[in-house]
C-alpha cells in the first residue's frame, strides 16, 4: 500500500481530533471505515502510528515524526486546490488572456492603456526582458502571445521560424544622454567627436547593443573606455558627468540629464512586433502599438524636432 494525500489527510485529522470518532465525523466517513484505513496504513508501514486508549488516540513517536512531514504536504495540497479553484472561477468569469512581452520602452505604457481600452475584459500580462532573443523564444514556446523588440543595426535577431513579424519602424535613431552641464549639451545636436573624452556605459545583456556601439565608435575613429551595467546605474553616473550612454529618442525630459540626437544618426535600431503563429489579434495589437509609439514620439520635444527635420510621416499622422 502506497501512502496517498488522502491517507496523510486522515492521519492529520486523527491527530487533530484526538479520537477516531471525531476524526471520522470531520472527514465525512464512518468510524469503522476510518479504523480500517488506519489499520491498513499501519500494516503497510509495519508499526503503530497511534496508541489507542479509552481517552482517545495519541500519536506514537513514529507517528509524530510522520505527521511533522505530512502536515506541510497536506497544507500545500489544500492551498494548491483552493488557489486553482479560484483561478478557474476567474478564468470562467473574465475575458480572454493576452500575454505580451517587450524590451524596455516608454511606448509600453501607452500600448497597455490602449489595449485595456479596446478590450477591458481581457486579462493582460506583461513580461519585460532586456534580451530580445529571450522574448522571441517565449513567443515561439507559446508563453507569450506577442513581443515588442528592437534589433540593433548590423546585428540581426535570430527570429524562431513560424513567428509572424511586423516592422513598426525600419530605423529608429538612438540619441545620447549626458549631464546637463556637459559642454556638448549646449548644442541641439551632438557630434561623436565631442564625446571622445567620455566613458560610454552600455548594458551587455541587451542583444547586440555593446557590439553595435563599438562598431559605430570605431567607425568614427574613437576607442573610449566602456562601462558595463544596467541603465538605472548608468543614469546615476550620467547625471554627475561620469559617463554618457545611448538612449531611446522617446526618453522623457529630465532636469538633471540632457537628451540629444547624434549628428548623422550613426546609431539605429529596427523596431519589430513578433506574434505567435495564427494570432488573430496581431493586426489590432500592431495598430495600438503604432498609435502608442506615435504618441510617445511626439511627446518628446527633441524627437519631435528630429522627426520634423527629417520629414517623418509620423508628424503628419
Amino acid at each position: 500500500m502506497e501512502l496517498e494525500v488522502r491517507h496523510l489527510r486522515a492521519l492529520c485529522a486523527i491527530a487533530d481530533a484526538g479520537s477516531l470518532h471525531k476524526a471520522a465525523r470531520t472527514l465525512g466517513m464512518s468510524q469503522p471505515s476510518l479504523t480500517t484505513q488506519l489499520r491498513r496504513i499501519e500494516n503497510s508501514l509495519g508499526a503503530e502510528l497511534f496508541s489507542r486508549r479509552r481517552t482517545g488516540c495519541r500519536p506514537t513517536p513514529l507517528g509524530q515524526s510522520l505527521l511533522a512531514r505530512a502536515r506541510p504536504l497536506v497544507d500545500g495540497m489544500s492551498t494548491l486546490i483552493s488557489e486553482t479553484r479560484a483561478e478557474a472561477v476567474l478564468a470562467a468569469s473574465s475575458g480572454p488572456a493576452l500575454h505580451i512581452g517587450s524590451t524596455a520602452s516608454r511606448v509600453v505604457a501607452g500600448w497597455l492603456r490602449r489595449l485595456r481600452l479596446r478590450s477591458p475584459d481581457a486579462q493582460t500580462t506583461l513580461h519585460v526582458d532586456v534580451s530580445a532573443h529571450a522574448l522571441l523564444r517565449r513567443v515561439a514556446s507559446g508563453t507569450l502571445d506577442v513581443a515588442f523588440v528592437h534589433e540593433v543595426e548590423g546585428f540581426p535577431l535570430r527570429v524562431p521560424p513560424g513567428l509572424e513579424v511586423r516592422v513598426l519602424l525600419d530605423r529608429e535613431p538612438q540619441f545620447v544622454s549626458l549631464a546637463v552641464d556637459h559642454p556638448a549639451a549646449s548644442a541641439p545636436v551632438v557630434d561623436l567627436a565631442d564625446l571622445a573624452a567620455d566613458r560610454w556605459m552600455v548594458d551587455p545583456s541587451v542583444d547586440g547593443e555593446r557590439d553595435g556601439l563599438r562598431r559605430v565608435l570605431a567607425a568614427a575613429g574613437l576607442n573610449p573606455p566602456l562601462l558595463y551595467g544596467d541603465y538605472l546605474t548608468a543614469s546615476s553616473l550620467i547625471v554627475i558627468g561620469e559617463a554618457v550612454a545611448p538612449c531611446q529618442p522617446t526618453s522623457g525630459p529630465r532636469d538633471d540629464m540632457a537628451i540629444r540626437p547624434l549628428r548623422g544618426d550613426p546609431l539605429g535600431v529596427r523596431l519589430l512586433l513578433a506574434g505567435r503563429p495564427g494570432l488573430a489579434e496581431l493586426p489590432l495589437l500592431y495598430a495600438d502599438l503604432e498609435a502608442a509609439y506615435r504618441d510617445a514620439a511626439l511627446r518628446s520635444a527633441g524627437y519631435r524636432e528630429w522627426l520634423t527635420r527629417t520629414g517623418s510621416p509620423l508628424v503628419d499622422a
